[in-house]
Order: C-alpha cells, then sequence, then structure tokens
C-alpha cells in the first residue's frame, strides 16, 4: 500500500521506517530539510535503539524515501499524521498549530477515498474539528493514536500491545459506511499485526482521542503515588523500594511503574496530563482531573527534595561544592532532554552555588544546547573527577553497574545520591560511600 507519514520527528520517523518495515511503500514528509537529508540518507536524528539498522535495511528496499514537499503525499492510500503538539508556551493547553498547519497543507493532496489516520496525542474534540473540514470531499478522517515508548519504539510499533481506530459514528454510535471502508484500510495496513494476534480496539472520535491522555494520566498518577510514599516513607525511616515489592505483587496494583525517585519527564506525560487537564476545564469538568494537579506537583516537588539531599549530604551547603551529575535524558536509551528531572536538578544545583557537571552516554549534545551554562563530560569518571557529590540521575545500564570503588579513586567525598533508587545500599556503604535515595533509609 501506498502510505504517506506527515512529521519525521520522534515518532514520523519511527511510524515511516516500520511502516516500510511491514511491506507498504512509504514517503515521509518533514520541513525541516536537514532531518529529511538525514533520514534519506539512511541516518537517524535522534537516538532510538534499532532504528538506524531498520532505517538501513528498508532503505535498500526502496519502500522508504523522505521529502520536504507536501505534494509527494499525493497518490497515497494513507496519511499518517505525525507532527508534535507540545504544550503552549505559558499555559498548560496543547499547541495544535504543528497539526492544523499540515492538515491544511495536506488538505489540496488528498484524494476521495484517502483516509488521513491522525496519531499525534491531541485534545479531544480535535478530530471532530478536522473531520468536519473534509466533509464532501470523500476522504475519511480516523484517529489511531500511538503508544510509544523512547528506546523500545521499534518494537512498540511492530509488535504493539494494542491497536486503537477512532472511526466516524452515527447518532447510535455505529461507525458510518465511511467509517466501515476506513476500518479496512487500516486493517489492511495493519494485516501482519492483527495476524499476530494484537488486541483492536474499534471505537469512536473521541474516546480514541483520550486513550493515550488517560494511559498517560494513570502512568503519571502511579508514578507520583509511589513517590508520595516516599515522602511518607522519609518521615518515619521505612524503606520506599521493600513497600513498593510489597504492594505490587497485589496483581491488582502490579510492580511496573512503583519505582521512586526523580520522577517523570520527557515530552509526553508532563505536557499530556496538563494538556488534559486543560481541557476538561473546557469541557466544564475540572474537578474530574483536579487530582492531576497533585499528581504534577509531586512530581516536581521531588527535584526539589533531590536538592535538599545534596545540600544535607554536604552539611547544609553546596555553594562552592562540585556536583556530578550522572545523566541528562530523562530516561535511559534516549537522548531526549525534554523536562529531564536530570537536568532540572543540575540546573538548579548550579544556579544554588555549585559547580556541575553533566554526562550522559547519549545525550550530552543535546543538554548542552537546551543549559549552556552548565559543564559536561564525557564519562562518568571524567565528570566525577574532585566531585564532592555523585548523583545518578539517569538509570542507564553504565551507571547501574558503575564499580564504587572505581569511581571512589576520583572523588573528593564519597558521597552518592540514588535518584533512581537503582544502586544497592549495601555495596556502596560497605565500600565507604555515603547513600542517600529519595524514600530509603
Amino acid at each position: 500500500m501506498q502510505i504517506s507519514v506527515i512529521g519525521c520527528g520522534y515518532l514520523g520517523a519511527v511510524h515511516a521506517a516500520c511502516m516500510a518495515k511491514l511491506g507498504h511503500d512509504v514517503v515521509g514528509i518533514d520541513v525541516d530539510s536537514r532531518k529529511v537529508a538525514q533520514l534519506d540518507a539512511g541516518e537517524a536524528p535522534f537516538y532510538e535503539p534499532g532504528l538506524p539498522e531498520l532505517l538501513a535495511e528498508v532503505r535498500a528496499t526502496g519502500r522508504l524515501r523522505f521529502s520536504t514537499d507536501l505534494a509527494d503525499a499525493a497518490g497515497s492510500a494513507v496519511h499518517f499524521l505525525c507532527v508534535g503538539t507540545p504544550q503552549k508556551h505559558g499555559e498548560f493547553r496543547a499547541d495544535l498549530t504543528y497539526v492544523e498547519t499540515a492538515f491544511a497543507q495536506l488538505r489540496p493532496h488528498l484524494r476521495p477515498g484517502d483516509v488521513v489516520a491522525g496519531k499525534s496525542t491531541v485534545p479531544v474534540g480535535t478530530a471532530e474539528s478536522l473531520a468536519a473540514q473534509l466533509e464532501g470531499t470523500g476522504t475519511t478522517l480516523v484517529w489511531n493514536p500511538e503508544f510509544l515508548r523512547e528506546g523500545f519504539a521499534v518494537q512498540d510499533t511492530l509488535h504493539p500491545d494494542r491497536l486503537v481506530y477512532g472511526l466516524p459514528t452515527d447518532e447510535d454510535g455505529e461507525p458510518t459506511d465511511a467509517g466501515i471502508k476506513a476500518r479496512g484500510v487500516l486493517d489492511e495496513v495493519y494485516a501482519r499485526t492483527l495476524t499476530d494476534g494484537t488486541p483492536l480496539v474499534a471505537t469512536d472520535y473521541a474516546t480514541s482521542q483520550l486513550v493515550k491522555v488517560a494511559a498517560n494520566s494513570f502512568l503519571a498518577t502511579k508514578i507520583s503515588f509511589i513517590n508520595a510514599m516516599a515522602e511518607l516513607c522519609e518521615a518515619t525511616g521505612a524503606d520506599v523500594t521493600s513497600l513498593a515489592d510489597a504492594i505490587g505483587y497485589d496483581a491488582r496494583i502490579g510492580r511496573r511503574f512503583l519505582n521512586a525517585g526523580l520522577g517523570f519527564g520527557g515530552g509526553c506525560l508532563p505536557k499530556d496530563i496538563r494538556a488534559f487537564m486543560a481541557r476538561a476545564g473546557e469541557l466544564g469538568v475540572s474537578d474530574a482531573l483536579s487530582f492531576l494537579r497533585e499528581v504534577d506537583s509531586i512530581n516536581m516537588r521531588r527535584r526539589v527534595r533531590m536538592v535538599d539531599l545534596a545540600r544535607e549530604v554536604s552539611h547544609g551547603s553546596i555553594v562552592g561544592k562540585r556536583v556530578a551529575v550522572l545523566g541528562a535524558a530523562f530516561k535511559p536509551d534516549s537522548d531526549d532532554v525534554r523536562d529531564s528531572p536530570a537536568l532540572s536538578v543540575a540546573a538548579q544545583m548550579q544556579l544554588q552555588g555549585a559547580h556541575v557537571t553533566v554526562t550522559d552516554p547519549q545525550a550530552v549534545e543535546n543538554a548542552r544546547a537546551k543549559w549552556p551554562d552548565l559543564s559536561f563530560a564525557a564519562t562518568a569518571l571524567e565528570a566525577a573527577q574532585d566531585a564532592d557529590v555523585v548523583l545518578l540521575a539517569t538509570e542507564w545500564r553504565e551507571y547501574r553497574e558503575i564499580d564504587p570503588d572505581a569511581l571512589g579513586a576520583v572523588v573528593a567525598h564519597k558521597r552518592i545520591l540514588d535518584g533512581r533508587n537503582v544502586l544497592e545500599p549495601a555495596t556502596w556503604r560497605a565500600a565507604g560511600w555515603t547513600y542517600r535515595a529519595l524514600g530509603r533509609p
């Protein structure tokens, strides 16, 4: 099938490559000529495990190409809309500028029978508004939300845990004739995925737009819940990791996402829950999501508390202290520094008078562009040279497995802050380190 992917950022580049892997002929379109040149050369413009290899594989088949010209979308049967929806500056609401612009520029190139499949995370009601602009054209809009995890995006696209189709429906909530035809087209796009037994939820526009933000809000709530428990553990001397283990054995709760620490960041969870709250307010049901304000607040408090811990282990002040921060990306296996807790804490420490050096296996250049006033190093040992405090802020494997004796040989003082609760306290204390973590004695 001929497919176009509009927007070749993180979501679009991965989706385009994976659609070609599934056997489709794909053109990825983006306004950024530098990004398009990289992708057309088979190079990933960001770090994502497995993507460079996949790009090389599908580019060699001739099934994937990239362009800056939206006219190249003409002739495709399905057009995936994959542009970003960042948080509006100074507001909680999502900025739909990129979605609306891309959609408007795509419309002249659509034909009767084409399907436009929105994958961007948008406020509920967006699909209905866009669909109204297609009335009488013979083109059908569906909403097909994405559920990618950075670091696992290729796997999540080729082998998702579910597919969701938001279809046009009639007054009784049943798919219209156009909706039924569009579902058949999407079934053809995802034929291999469906053959593998992937669950499919076919629903209406509104529900399909709520799925991603509802899922992200639930995950954010679970993370902030355990971090709230960490605050109680610090007040009582309890161990939040043992607490998480114990309650995680309950099948209704589960252990995943019960890891206390610096909290969540990145380009999805923070802005999605804020946009969700904003949209609920517009719909007159702000009370329904009022709890998300506390979820957000708990998450941000963790960053402040980590600075407090650094001050505590430094005998009350970090002014003039050398601090090594291991990690800049918001999570491991990514170079994404958007709303990174690691960089937020590093910047706060620097503003409070510390001399901060940050390192990361993949995200140093992105971090340097965002926070040029920080110092950066290529390796953990280099960053920790003569450090008074070391903070593990992003749980990269190489930091989880770092040798406490090797690290101890280069620091000025053996003080480690485990911002992700991934180190073994007894091992580090036996090696002579002062070990502190959020929610642990």
